[in-house]
């Protein structure tokens, strides 16, 4: 279940992934296959190479994208690898409304 994210956000993540950049969006998350993470940073792109790329840079694997028919294909970053990645894009505006979430969080 997703929480703490404006319509606003949202459809800017979509323009972004519509106008073919690598776009993120950091929201709240709850989700009981994953007790202790508190937030998910969903990474998009339409261009699946791309983000493939995108992603491999990152030690993400090509089939863990959630590949989706409405065009808004994405990775799920949790945990340390949320927090890492984050840091790494300079992406302080995710950590700081989340940072402590993503520190209690415990894995992906």
């Amino acid at each position: 279940m997703a929480f703490g994210i404006k319509r606003i956000e949202l459809q800017q993540w979509k323009q972004k992934i519509d106008n073919g950049h690598i776009a993120f969006l950091t929201h709240f998350w709850q989700d009981p296959r994953f007790p202790h993470v508190r937030s998910v940073t969903k990474v998009g792109c339409q261009d699946l190479v791309k983000l493939a790329s995108w992603g491999k840079n990152y030690g993400l694997k090509e089939e863990w994208i959630h590949v989706r028919q409405d065009g808004y294909s994405h990775y799920d970053l949790l945990g340390p690898t949320q927090e890492k990645i984050l840091k790494e894009m300079g992406l302080t505006t995710h950590l700081s409304k989340f940072c402590g979430q993503i520190q209690q969080s415990g894995g992906e």
